[in-house]
């Protein structure tokens, strides 16, 4: 048992200015919903279709005319799942897989890219590692493909934005909701509107969580709280500004090794860890503020600043390789972080016409700046001399002791400046969308442990371009190609080595074409194929041990398809199959040619539906499927394939209070849905009921 290790970093304070437009695209009748002011709680649904795209492309376009696969996860869809994290709901979304996440963090894998970074909030970064909480969001979007034009770097597999709550300034209205599982684990939520003057509004989003599962001592809570106020300063202004801070404590779970190429059977339940030391706790604190302005019909713009500071520390015992059928080995080690974020984007967007052709024009730029400070130690066992040990298997495990032997510690400071123009040109059945985005990256660090600091500097341009035939208003198809881009550094920008100082960045191409179908106003339908290809993969140097060397490629080549809203009257639906087939296609030290990509399914199915049988009950039921897929890129361990399956129930007493009942693997399967490597393999939870009340005013 050891103490937490002291981080401190200093405060950056952000300033910044976004500018967007409010007027639409010739024919299309949608408000920019980045921050949507017409979001009122009611027992009115809205079902599970969306409409607005503007995300994908920082102008007020519709989803139907957005080149790209985009998949929507709304608030009814939230609310009927009883999902409370992120991670969760991302389960229902073809072309994504779960990553453990070393147990502290949400990760995920987005048509074979895996991520910590590509997470935003209301189109802003969020890249901190974390576990990420609903209660203050509207609903989640997933972005596919290559995305650097819109997000900038990374985002090379597609990129996730949470669209935030924001505050009604004509309607009081709130809602308060509790649940409990028969795990134990249970949650209290708020959520409340109130005018405070004439054009002014305030809402409060908050929540307790206190976490339970099947798993040997695993616990923790997680409390958040953010206030956000709307003001309207006049009819062409609004201004809005939140708070959000998320505090998350929990025990860090690294899941069962592996043992003959599967997870090791029969100890689902079993901690292989330390439960007085495997411990995360993260404080996250995010302050951000907009100004909308509408200069005429055809410019507007917004001035947005986001400030973010993140501190986490994270412990752990884990298991490693060398599993037989009567020992393990175990490893262990424990990590901090400080980040401060700053972050100011501009978009100005201005709308014409000439010669009969419509244009929708974006000029926009993008400034960042972040701090981070890390540390991590190592366990040492035998009296500081290994760095692992044999332990044997049992159902409880009693850890051995052990000592700390500091094994990195940095700091790094990033500054990004970027610059980029879009064109939307509307030709009636035609319409294009073209751009560039220019990237400056400058990122300088300190190894704190060997004094090496050295600093690197990219200068990217990302180019996208979509072509979109409407035949009818209510269909479009598209083609599309985006490029995005990744430094040699990596996505969280810990630390330079004497090689990745020097690496150049990883490169995303996605090529995708695809069909949109508005089969009424209320269910929607996409499909699409895609080839997205990443080069300058690294991999260790055989000839420098430590070093790292660029020569891989891999491709993923796939298809997907979604349906999502009104069915028939009262039945909602949200359907998705994705084809994945994704391999190494250029040989590293790493992986040979024909490598399977790590944690791709080669086939997924997502399926959730509510019908409605009165207006004062209903029930649901959900499917996910996947394929086999392998822990790593060793592909020595296999996820076996696994069909989950869930179910619901709701019941309305009256107009204000309501019950649900939510019940997650219904068949009671045992399966391994996630890893992280070959040996921390996630046992998923058994059958679970949660029982559900909520009161709205």
């Amino acid at each position: 048992m050891t103490t937490r290790t002291s981080i401190r970093a200093t405060l950056l304070f952000t300033v910044g200015s976004s500018f967007i437009a409010t007027p639409a695209l010739a024919n299309a009748d949608v408000q920019r919903d980045y921050l949507p002011s017409e979001i009122v709680v009611s027992a009115d649904r809205e079902g599970y279709a969306e409409s607005d795209g503007s995300t994908a492309t920082k102008t007020p376009t519709p989803l139907i005319d957005v080149p790209q696969s985009v998949t929507m996860i709304t608030a009814d869809q939230i609310e009927d799942q009883g999902v409370t994290q992120l991670g969760n709901a991302l389960r229902f979304v073809p072309g994504i897989s779960l990553e453990t996440g070393e147990g502290h963090r949400d990760e995920v894998f987005i048509r074979g890219q895996e991520t910590t970074a590509d997470f935003y909030i209301d189109g802003l970064r969020d890249d901190a590692q974390y576990y990420r909480s609903l209660y203050n969001v509207e609903r989640v979007e997933v972005l596919k493909g290559a995305n650097a034009l819109i997000f900038g770097r990374g985002a090379g597999g597609g990129a996730i934005n949470r669209v935030s709550k924001t505050a009604n300034t004509m309607d009081m209205f709130g809602s308060l909701g509790a649940s409990v599982d028969t795990f134990g684990a249970y949650s209290l939520t708020g959520d409340v509107n109130t005018p405070i003057a004439d054009g002014a509004g305030l809402r409060i989003n908050a929540t307790y969580e206190d976490f339970n599962n099947h798993r040997d001592f695993y616990d923790g809570r997680f409390i958040g709280f953010t206030p956000t106020l709307t003001i309207e300063a006049g009819p062409d202004t609004t201004f809005t500004a939140s708070y959000t801070y998320d505090d998350d404590e929990r025990v860090t779970d690294r899941g069962v090794p592996s043992l003959n190429g599967l997870p090791l059977m029969g100890y689902e339940e079993t901690f292989f860890g330390d439960p007085d030391y495997n411990f995360s706790d993260v404080a996250v604190h995010i302050a951000r503020a907009r100004v909308e302005h509408e200069f005429s019909s055809a410019i507007s713009f917004n001035a947005s600043l986001q400030y973010a500071d993140y501190d986490k520390f994270y412990a752990n015992l884990v298991p490693s390789s060398g599993t037989t059928a009567t020992t393990f080995r175990m490893g262990g080690y424990e990590s901090g972080t400080k980040r401060t974020n700053l972050i100011g984007q501009a978009n100005m967007v201005g709308t014409f016409e000439t010669g009969g052709i419509g244009h929708t024009l974006l000029v926009g730029a993008e400034f960042t700046s972040g701090d981070t400070d890390s540390v991590r130690n190592q366990a040492r066992f035998n009296n500081g001399t290994d760095t692992s040990i044999t332990l044997p298997l049992a159902e409880v495990i009693t850890p051995p002791a052990f000592t700390l032997t500091p094994q990195r510690a940095s700091t790094s400071d990033l500054t990004t400046v970027s610059f980029y123009l879009q064109e939307q040109m509307d030709f009636g059945i035609v319409q294009l969308i073209a751009g560039l985005r220019y990237d400056e990256f400058d990122l300088s660090s300190t190894d704190l442990i060997s004094g090496f600091s050295a600093s690197r500097k990219d200068d990217r341009v990302s180019p996208r371009l979509g072509l979109v035939v409407k035949p009818q208003e209510e269909i479009s198809i598209y083609a599309s190609w985006s490029e995005s881009f990744l430094p040699g550094s990596g996505d969280q920008f810990t630390v330079l080595s004497t090689s990745s100082a020097t690496l150049e960045p990883e490169t995303f191409e996605n090529i995708e074409a695809g069909i949109k179908w508005s089969i009424h106003p209320e269910l929607f339908l996409t499909a699409a194929i895609f080839r997205l290809t990443r080069d300058n993969t690294q991999a260790p140097d055989p000839l420098n041990p430590g070093f790292v060397i660029q020569a891989g490629e891999s491709q993923v080549d796939g298809f997907e398809i979604g349906l999502a809203g009104e069915l028939v009257d009262n039945l909602n639906v949200s359907l998705g199959y994705a084809y994945l087939d994704g391999e190494i296609t250029q040989t590293t030290t790493a992986a040979v040619a024909g490598t399977t990509l790590q944690q791709v399914p080669e086939h997924h199915i997502t399926a959730w539906a509510r019908y409605d049988v009165s207006d004062r009950f209903g029930f649901g039921a959900g499917l996910v499927h996947q394929s086999d897929q392998f822990a790593s890129m060793s592909n020595n361990v296999v996820l076996p394939a696994y069909t989950r399956v869930d179910a619901a129930l709701y019941f309305d007493v009256n107009e204000d209070f309501s019950l649900q009942l939510n019940v997650e693997n219904l068949f009671d399967e045992t399966y391994f849905p996630s890893a992280h490597g070959d040996n921390n393999i996630q046992p998923a939870e058994p059958i679970n009921a949660s029982l559900g009340a909520r009161v709205r005013f």
